[in-house]
């Protein structure tokens, strides 16, 4: 797994390592672009589970049309086992380039090796994957979602008289896990814990996927609210599990962000929105919008320029007034 560094939020590249593009040509063949120039790309997405996750494809699309590009892209709906086939149809279509963004972070290394072997580089984009091997894939692009974690828990802890909503002196916090196994959900909940450890008032009572989808938010929260237990605080893993759980909240007639406060990830526009009226409390973003540096990355590399092995988003945190202020110009 890769090594995850805290960084500036202006920085968008890790410059504290210098990298020439894993695996030259001697080790599987040519890393150029077609004989005519034009580049071909397959791309395989997590899926459409959320609105942060259409943002991404969307602007990995678009930035593909720009940059004069050829897309060829798939959707594995959330299934390992169709990225795998989608990778294995671009090594057999011959494309110049792959990227995708891993739905798990492990059972990659195989298929990753067909590539390699085929002489076609590989970027990952949003999730890392867990191999020893880092020459199986050119540079990983995204978040560094244990910072993402991180930020949330230490809002909690920033907060912890006003989070305590029953008075007792202790904090229970209930989480909204993402997919088991996707590296944000990995990520984001080892930040967490790492922050609000901080103060041992404040413990994670319960903790369940809900697969980053907004009915799994509201279906896990339903079952937190029934357990009985006194919840001071929820940690969504993204803002459409926060969302659902907002209406999970709702219909057992509390008050979302006064009863229970919520704190999420992303920063889409319905969870800026909610933010904005006070429902969610603090969102940590995580920019989807990927394509232009993810299209710079695939050219450089089939030009055969170094590029670095991490490179990072330059992303923020928003309270309630710095929502209102930035929904006009959302553009997810």
């Amino acid at each position: 797994m890769l090594k995850k560094t805290l960084i500036a939020a202006s920085a968008i590249t890790l410059s504290a390592f210098a990298f020439t593009a894993c695996g030259s040509d001697s080790e599987g063949g040519s890393s150029t672009a077609s004989d005519d120039g034009s580049i071909t790309m397959g791309f395989a997405q997590v899926g459409a589970e959320s609105g942060w996750r259409t943002a991404n494809t969307k602007s990995i699309q678009e930035s593909a049309k720009d940059a004069g590009i050829d897309l060829k892209f798939t959707d594995a709906q959330g299934k390992q086992e169709n990225q795998i086939q989608a990778i294995r149809s671009y090594i057999q279509q011959k494309v110049d380039v792959i990227a995708f963004s891993p739905v798990v972070e492990t059972g990659w290394d195989a298929v990753l090796n067909e590539a390699k072997a085929a002489g076609i580089p590989v970027i990952l984009t949003d999730r890392a994957v867990d191999s020893k091997d880092t020459s199986l894939y050119k540079s990983f692009l995204g978040s560094d979602f244990v910072v993402e974690g991180q930020k949330a828990g230490q809002w909690v802890v920033d907060n912890a008289a006003d989070a305590d909503t029953d008075g007792d002196g202790a904090i229970n916090v209930v989480q909204l896990e993402g997919t088991t196994g996707a590296a944000p959900a990995i990520d984001r909940g080892e930040g967490f814990a790492d922050a609000i450890s901080a103060d041992p008032s404040i413990k994670v009572v319960a903790s369940q996927t809900g697969d980053f989808t907004r009915d799994g938010g509201k279906q896990v929260m339903e079952s937190f609210l029934q357990s009985g237990d006194h919840i001071d605080v929820l940690f969504a893993q993204n803002d459409d599990m926060g969302l659902g759980a907002i209406e999970a909240i709702e219909a057992a007639g509390l008050t979302p962000g006064k009863d229970i406060k919520i704190i999420t990830v992303d920063a889409v526009h319905d969870g800026m929105q909610a933010l904005s009226d006070g429902k969610i409390n603090f969102i940590v973003e995580c920019s989807p919008l990927l394509g232009p540096q993810l299209m710079d990355i695939a050219k450089k590399v089939l030009d055969g320029e170094d590029v670095e092995p991490r490179i990072l988003t330059e992303e923020t945190t928003f309270d309630q007034a710095q929502a209102t202020e930035a929904l006009p110009d959302r553009q997810y």
